[in-house]
Parts: C-alpha cells; sequence; structure tokens
C-alpha cells in the first residue's frame, strides 16, 4: 500500500507526515510538491532519512498529476492556497486525477462550517464545491473540517500586534473557539489517510478547550513579557486596519509588502465567526481517531515562543 500525501512543503503537511509514520514506514509515502524547488534543505533531508519518494504533483497540472497518483493507493489532499474559481478548479483537477489513476480512498481537508448554510466565512464556497464534488465523484473519501488553527493565533495574530504597538485587533470580540492545533489536524488527517475512518464520512475537528481572543492575547502577553492591549474593533475598522499595513483584501492584491500571504476578506469573516460563537463546536473527532486528547495553548507554546523575539519592537 502506497499513501500519497500532497503539499509535503507545507507546515501542516509536515505534521501529517509525522502522523502517518506512526503506522508506516517511509518507504510506504509519496509525497508530493507543486514543485521540488519549494522544498528547504532541511525537509529534502528529513525525507531522504525516511526513505520516501518525493514526486511534483501541481493542481494546475491534470497530466502531472495523473503521472504521480498512479503510483499510489490512498491520497491525502491539501486545499490550494488560493481562493475563488482558480481553488475550485484545481481542486477538481487533482480529485478527476486521482479518480482517473484508480486512487482507492481520497481525504481532504475541509473547513468547520462547509455543512452548515448559515456559516458565511469567505472560504467556504470552496470548500463546499469542493466536498460536493468530491461526494458525487464516485471515489471513496473522508472529508475533514478543521476548526480554525490555535497555531495561527501563536503567530500570524500575535506579529500583527507587536508590530502595532502592541495592539491585538479583531472582531472576534468576546466570542470563543475550539481552535484546533496543527498536530492535532496533522494527526486526524494521518488516521484517515491510514484508514481509520468511517468510509465516506465527514469530520468536524475542533480542540478541546474554548478559547475566547482575549484569553489568547493575555496568554501572549504573559509568555513574551510584553503587555500587549486586547482591543476589539468594528469590520470597516479592521479593514481599515489591514488595508494600512498592506494586506490585500482577496488573493488578486499585492502582497508584496504583506507581513505574510493572508488576505483580509478571510481574516474578517473568520474572526467574526468567533464573535458570534459558530466556531465554539465540541467534538471528540481528535481522541475517537488519535486515540490522544487535542493539545492545549501551553502544549505548543514552545514551537512559537522562538519568533516572537524578531518581531517584539
Amino acid at each position: 500500500m502506497k499513501y500519497i500525501v500532497t503539499g509535503a512543503d507545507g507546515k501542516l503537511v509536515g505534521k501529517v507526515i509525522n502522523g502517518i509514520l506512526r503506522y508506516v514506514s517511509g518507504s510506504d509515502l509519496i509525497l508530493t510538491t507543486p514543485d521540488l524547488k519549494f522544498v528547504s534543505p532541511e525537509r529534502w533531508a528529513f525525507f531522504r532519512h525516511i526513505g520516501a519518494t518525493v514526486l511534483e504533483a501541481n493542481y494546475d497540472n491534470s497530466k502531472q498529476m495523473e503521472q504521480t497518483f498512479s503510483n499510489g493507493d490512498r491520497l491525502y489532499m491539501i486545499s490550494s492556497i488560493a481562493i475563488g474559481e482558480t481553488r475550485q478548479q484545481q481542486h477538481k483537477n487533482a480529485i478527476d486525477a486521482a479518480k482517473k489513476t484508480g486512487i482507492s480512498h481520497l481525504t481532504y481537508t475541509s473547513f468547520l462550517g462547509a455543512d452548515r448554510p448559515e456559516y458565511t466565512q469567505y472560504v467556504l464556497d470552496d470548500h463546499r464545491f469542493t466536498e460536493k464534488y468530491l461526494t458525487n465523484s464516485g471515489l471513496k473519501f473522508n472529508i475533514m473540517r478543521n476548526n480554525l488553527y490555535l497555531d495561527n493565533y501563536l503567530t500570524d495574530l500575535p506579529k500583527l500586534a507587536f508590530m502595532s504597538n502592541n495592539i491585538w485587533r479583531t472582531t472576534a470580540g468576546e466570542g470563543k473557539a475550539t481552535f484546533i492545533p496543527k498536530d492535532d489536524s496533522g494527526d486526524v488527517a494521518a488516521a484517515l489517510l491510514y484508514g481509520k475512518g468511517s468510509e465516506n464520512t465527514a469530520y468536524d475537528v475542533t480542540g478541546a478547550i474554548a478559547y475566547s481572543e482575549r484569553e489568547i492575547c493575555d496568554f501572549v502577553s504573559k509568555k513574551s513579557g510584553v503587555e500587549l492591549k486586547y482591543q476589539p474593533v468594528s469590520v470597516e475598522e479592521y479593514y481599515k486596519f489591514m488595508d494600512s499595513i498592506h494586506i490585500p483584501r482577496d488573493f488578486s492584491g499585492d502582497f508584496s509588502k504583506a507581513p505574510f500571504k493572508l488576505v483580509s476578506n478571510d481574516m474578517v469573516t473568520n474572526e467574526g465567526s468567533v464573535a458570534t460563537g459558530q466556531m465554539n463546536i465540541n467534538t471528540t473527532t481528535v481522541k475517537d481517531l488519535t486515540g490522544n486528547n487535542p493539545k492545549t495553548l501551553e502544549d505548543i507554546v514552545y514551537e512559537y515562543q522562538p519568533l516572537w523575539n524578531s518581531w517584539i519592537r
């Protein structure tokens, strides 16, 4: 049995790879990337060490994906970083290639709320499209609907605060969410890729503790030694702030001066969903599929604290 893991150059997929190695040997893995140049030297060394095969599989190149996918049996498909029609077409290409090459099972990373029509986050149209296309493809599948990543609230949001006079701006208000650590998301993905899930089933993937952003802001203040001010703002104020630091509203914008490759339409709607309580969903998916309880802020903060020193002003 050969297991294909797409997006092997990315951070989340690195955690998926660590997870699947609990079940299979590295020689059973086919790791793909849109471009081999995207893989860091450190990750190349790790891939060689575990004996994995590394191939290109660009979601814009159907023939290339067919050549790569024909070498495997079960496929983990990370969602594309694009948003909109481009992403939908890329996902369609990947699913079509999987079906054409006889992939026996596909695991897809979706987003919490894709099955709930009242959820209106910016990225959900793409995930709804992909879920429907996958469900109707005839492929056996699992879908994992991840909550917002807890890790991003120890990286992206602190970075914005440290570079903005230590003010943590958000439209999340006092809402709470069961943010999912990427370690746990990776472990769930690995379990589903290996075959531990129920066939043709979607899973909401959440943490076990509901945190407010104010609590996370206070946590980062304590751990960094820098007093951060938590400042709830309106949607209009949040857009204005992100415009001022060159974060584009959508992926057609200019990222040359942006602090990271995120778009404000995505951030605003995600934060709004925290404010309304939509992301405060409790599940036992992590425990059920991995046997472990979801990690907490304290469990993962060590990974990100060293980054803060370069952002503190």
